[in-house]
């Protein structure tokens, strides 16, 4: 594969700083040997890394309830994502990059994505990493566009409906894109006292939901309630950065 393409992200309210996204370049640009851009759409790219490549968020109605949620992912699906083209892999900033990405771009020219873990067999993909073709799902945006109301009162929320709307979807293999509290956690009052599993080498990607937020797993102790315990991770360290 000898054409460029594009990984992106998204950034938008105050959630997740700029380290996220500088962070996650590196881990580009260590695990992808085909020629690339790297761009970050957001609305303030300040503390931003030389070479970071920057858009404005693509135009979507949100109403305010749900303007840090992930239904502005569906601004992906635009027709034109800045001067753009071709080929491009969508990485939440909140994952880990343990194995190499080009096979990613070349796995399908379908429309790629995680078959999300809890909901197995039902069609459902979770948006955490996904490759597509700039322009050839805007239907998915135009359609929410039109239809916003509809679609938020249908959908419990974006990926459900992004992949109800592709229909004609494929999943990764399994074990290119793994989550971090489902696959490496200890289960119950075990994960007060094991600490939680280093990735296989057979992950690409490690996906970070809820809670512990990736620097939560990396120095350990209670994020969010007692429940909410994870022991120290340090190996973590040798990949986010």
């Amino acid at each position: 594969m000898s054409e460029t393409v594009n990984v992106v992200c998204m950034k938008w309210g105050t959630k997740y700083p700029a380290v996220y996204i500088n962070n996650l370049a590196s881990m580009v640009k260590r695990n992808l040997s085909l020629p690339y851009r790297f761009v970050c759409f957001t609305d303030d790219p300040t503390g931003l890394n030389d070479g970071i490549e920057t858009f404005p968020l693509p135009v979507i109605k949100v109403p305010a309830k749900y303007d840090v949620s992930p239904w502005r992912k569906l601004g992906m699906f635009s027709g034109e994502l800045g001067d753009l083209k071709g080929k491009t892999l969508f990485l939440d900033v909140d994952v880990l990059i343990t194995g190499s990405l080009d096979d990613f771009f070349t796995y399908s020219d379908k429309f790629c994505i995680i078959e999300n873990w809890t909901q197995k067999g039902q069609g459902i993909g979770n948006s955490s990493v996904y490759c597509f073709t700039i322009g050839k799902h805007a239907d998915v945006l135009t359609h929410y566009n039109t239809h916003m109301d509809d679609v938020l009162s249908s959908y419990a929320n974006e990926q459900i409906y992004l992949s109800k709307k592709i229909g004609d979807i494929v999943y990764w293999p399994d074990e290119w894109c793994r989550s971090f509290k489902r696959h490496l956690m200890p289960k119950g009052i075990l994960k007060y006292i094991m600490k939680p599993a280093v990735p296989d080498r057979q992950t690409r990607v490690l996906v970070f939901h809820g809670r512990p937020e990736i620097p939560e797993a990396l120095s350990g102790g209670f994020h969010g309630g007692w429940r909410k315990f994870v022991r120290a991770c340090p190996w973590i360290a040798d990949l986010w950065h």
